[in-house]
């Protein structure tokens, strides 16, 4: 009964992995094509692997969208952990009057949805005089990744031991010194965790960068990809050529820090 089991758990995830997979494998194997080999049969090996779409792409102003993608989602991404971090432990290590109340309201900003933000974020950042620059998608990105990070991040420090925060006060360790030596340290799994799920949003999210971003000069993947099907007149196997390349960044992170991820979304928003 046992063997059985085990066969069709591994079916399933194969089956799992397949599914995901597979529209993976189409899109880098029509990259390779030209327009009339894919509209011929999307299934068929390329008659000859043009590596030329993968540069035809890059030419095209692929690495300008690239480049402020880095940017905006490093930004965001240690504004994100910096400020969630910080909450996350004030919240499990000081008994501050409301503090509870505090992290309700942290939750409910779960809750919000981007689309019913826009209107409101549109007018605020006129009035600040950001709205088309960076700024623009990095404070609601900030904003909206936060709750989720808290939520996680809180769960980890609460199962850290007290007795090694005891310990250093012991020893003349300050609050932020206990959390710069002691905490950050041990909490790598789930720095991990928070970085590669808030980093997938960011790199990928559109609403926000298709309505506040303008100029091109600093548009993000997401809406240079949307745009790049027109600037290349229907080149539908160069804009695959780019989808893939925008995709390796988050891959290569994933592959690296696969380990640390696991371990930081088991070993923390379990036990909380």
């Amino acid at each position: 009964m046992k063997k059985v089991s085990k066969v069709l758990l591994n079916l399933v995830c194969i089956l799992l992995a397949a599914i995901i997979l597979a529209p993976l494998a189409w899109i880098i194997l029509n990259s390779f094509k030209t327009n009339k080999e894919m509209f011929k049969d999307s299934l068929a090996l390329p008659g000859v692997w043009q590596f030329g779409n993968y540069v035809k792409a890059w030419n095209m102003g692929l690495y300008k969208y690239l480049g402020n993608s880095v940017l905006v989602s490093s930004i965001s991404l240690i504004g994100i952990l910096v400020i969630s971090s910080f909450l996350a432990y004030g919240l499990t290590r000081f008994n501050a009057r409301g503090s509870n109340v505090i992290f309700i309201i942290v939750l409910g900003g779960m809750a919000l949805s981007e689309q019913i933000a826009l209107v409101p974020l549109f007018k605020i950042l006129k009035a600040l005089n950001i709205y088309d620059t960076y700024l623009a998608v990095i404070l609601p990105y900030i904003a909206f990744r936060i709750p989720f990070t808290v939520f996680l991040m809180r769960a980890y420090f609460i199962s850290i031991p007290r007795e090694l925060e005891e310990a250093a006060i012991m020893d003349g360790y300050s609050s932020f010194q206990i959390f710069r030596k002691i905490i950050i340290p041990i909490s790598k799994p789930i720095f991990a965790s928070c970085a590669i799920v808030n980093l997938n949003f960011v790199w990928n999210e559109f609403l926000f960068a298709n309505v506040f971003l303008n100029n091109k000069a600093i548009q993000t993947i997401p809406i240079g990809l949307m745009t790049f099907k027109g600037d290349l007149r229907v080149d539908y196997t160069s804009t695959l050529a780019g989808l893939v390349i925008a995709s390796l960044p988050l891959i290569i992170l994933f592959l690296c820090a696969s380990r640390q991820f696991v371990r930081g979304l088991t070993s923390g928003a379990v036990k909380g």
